[in-house]
């Protein structure tokens, strides 16, 4: 999306998806409704930002409207261009594998990801149905998964994973091995692009969505009793961080609709 300036949205919402603007349960986000229908008719771009793979969020934003939108995949390590579907395999994923396959056998046991499962585990592990979870095991930049071993050794893990380039971060399920690129990253290059003096909303639930939310002009943590959660950040004492108080789709719908109504009224 490439608006004229006259024309530009005041502002763009990034989103987190699993617990955030999916229900954690259900991954429905049909309680998002009212404020996704409002955001189309403002012409106010949404990109979704996720540690899922582009081809999994290629549908849900097609499903949602925002198809002209970017989108941010496997927590920031690629993206997804706007109108475009699932990109072709990179060679990102292989390289993450082969790390992991030269790492010391008590290191890499506790640790077992999408690559080591089938997609009926995959399915199993995420609640996803067989389809969906066939679209989750198509990994191009990251490798999702479990780990089972005790935090003095997966800090050993991850100093290992640290020296072939590899980060690991914590979603609100799976701990993901990635290049490195956060969410925030590719919202700096996505809002550059969009409307550079566009007001910027990001919303999640997980740790890997600390540095978008505090990196947006106004931050959500979006409520979710499933997940590790999120420790309180400084922007929220000034109130540039704020809390939900109902979790998933319903207090997505109602952040972003009281951002939407806040920002029209500055503004007029």
């Amino acid at each position: 999306m490439t608006p004229d300036p006259k024309t530009a949205p005041r502002l763009i919402v990034f989103s987190d998806l699993d617990g955030t603007l999916l229900c954690h349960d259900s991954y429905s986000w049909m309680q998002a409704l009212p404020a996704l229908k409002l955001m189309k008719t403002l012409g106010l771009p949404l990109v979704l930002a996720s540690s899922k793979t582009a081809a999994e969020i290629a549908p849900l934003r097609a499903d949602m409207g925002f198809l002209d939108c970017p989108a941010i995949v496997e927590n920031g390590a690629g993206l997804l261009p706007a109108g475009q579907e699932a990109p072709v395999q990179g060679d990102a994923h292989e390289a993450i594998l082969a790390c992991l396959d030269r790492l010391p056998q008590d290191l890499r046991a506790p640790f077992r990801g999408f690559s080591d499962w089938s997609v009926e585990e995959v399915a199993a592990r995420t609640g996803l149905a067989l389809p969906e979870a066939r679209l989750a095991v198509q990994r191009q930049f990251s490798e999702p998964g479990l780990w089972s071993g005790t935090e003095k050794m997966r800090l050993a893990f991850e100093a290992a994973l640290a020296e072939g380039g590899i980060v690991a971060r914590q979603g609100g399920r799976f701990l993901t091995l990635s290049f490195g690129a956060t969410k925030a990253d590719r919202m700096a290059e996505i809002a550059a692009g969009i409307a550079p003096r566009a007001v910027t909303m990001a919303l999640g639930d997980a740790p890997n969505d600390v540095e978008m939310i505090e990196a947006a002009d106004f931050g959500v943590i979006v409520r979710n009793l499933h997940g590790p959660g999120i420790a309180e950040l400084p922007g929220e004492a000034e109130g540039r961080i704020t809390r939900t108080a109902a979790q998933g789709p319903e207090g997505w719908n109602r952040a972003v609709l009281a951002r939407i109504s806040e920002q029209y009224e500055q503004r007029g």
